[in-house]
């Protein structure tokens, strides 16, 4: 997809195609818009990028939906495989507390959709809704560039996001996948795993950083001075007589160390202080003026 291609600006908000899951009640037109559908004629999107649903997280959706049933309508299209199915666009976690509640109906808000537009969706959903791992954000990403030729420009504003995040994101999967692992498992953020990117052991990097229970600042520090090499250092080169004796009669007129250093036909003059009123008497005698 070229830079010029308009995206559909999902990231302003999902209003136009549901409601917000934070208000309890849907609008009058969604109401009228809704239709009930027996739990098993839903399946779960092609393009969910969300692939964990803890059990934890799940348990006061669940109490919920047992109590006052699925308020907000599961944004959902038709299955390409039946004409009575439906595929998930939006509300995946609403579906699986349903079920777990064992509901037998919930509502449903169809709607006519791409691929691309499935897939934005469900990834503008969950990233609104903060439900997905860096790692999942990652994956949703990759795929659109992959699939529907995105740019990093275009997509993110498609997304809402900036260029540089979703650059950012997208290189969390040059990381092995056990440090990817990691990640999923909230392990590390991905503030820690950006700072294990291009290092030459990230799982290494990865377990000291868990071990030690380090911050992302401490974990940046770690990698670059992994990445830095150690300078060998250099044998002071021998001073030949003439030099050597300017130094000490140079140290012995000014009263402080002078190291002179050769460079071609040129050098360095270089006069070692510990305070001002030392260089001030410097100053006194190069300009021939009695010390005060």
């Amino acid at each position: 997809m070229s830079d010029d291609r308009q995206p559909h600006n999902l990231g302003r908000g999902l209003s136009a195609l549901f409601q917000d899951e934070g208000e309890d009640y849907a609008s009058l037109d969604q109401v009228r818009q809704t239709k009930m559908v027996p739990v098993e004629f839903l399946s779960p999107g092609r393009f969910q990028p969300r692939h964990r649903f803890e059990s934890g997280d799940m348990d006061s959706l669940v109490a919920s939906v047992r109590e006052r049933g699925v308020l907000q309508p599961i944004l959902v299209r038709r299955s390409p495989d039946s004409a009575s199915s439906f595929e998930i666009v939006a509300g995946e976690r609403r579906w699986r507390a349903a079920q777990l509640a064992q509901l037998h109906e919930v509502p449903v808000l169809v709607r006519e959709l791409s691929d691309e537009e499935a897939l934005e969706i469900a990834l503008v959903e969950n990233i609104q809704r903060a439900d997905l791992t860096a790692i999942e954000e990652a994956r949703g990403y990759q795929r659109l560039l992959d699939e529907f030729g995105y740019t990093n420009q275009a997509l993110g504003k498609a997304v809402g996001k900036s260029r540089s995040h979703v650059a950012n994101m997208i290189r969390l999967l040059d990381l092995p996948e056990p440090v990817r692992d990691m990640v999923e498992d909230g392990q590390l953020s991905a503030g820690h795993a950006r700072a294990l990117i291009g290092a030459a052991d990230p799982l290494a990097l990865a377990r000291t950083v868990v071990t030690r229970g380090l911050n992302v600042r401490q974990a940046e520090a770690l990698a670059r001075a992994e990445k830095r090499p150690a300078k060998p250092r250099k044998a002071p080169a021998a001073k030949d007589v003439d030099t050597a004796r300017l130094e000490r009669d140079l140290s012995q007129l000014l009263g402080l160390k002078v190291s002179i250093e050769l460079r071609g036909e040129g050098g360095v003059l270089a006069i070692r202080y510990d305070t001002l009123d030392q260089l001030d008497d410097v100053l006194h005698r190069l300009q021939g003026r009695p010390t005060p």
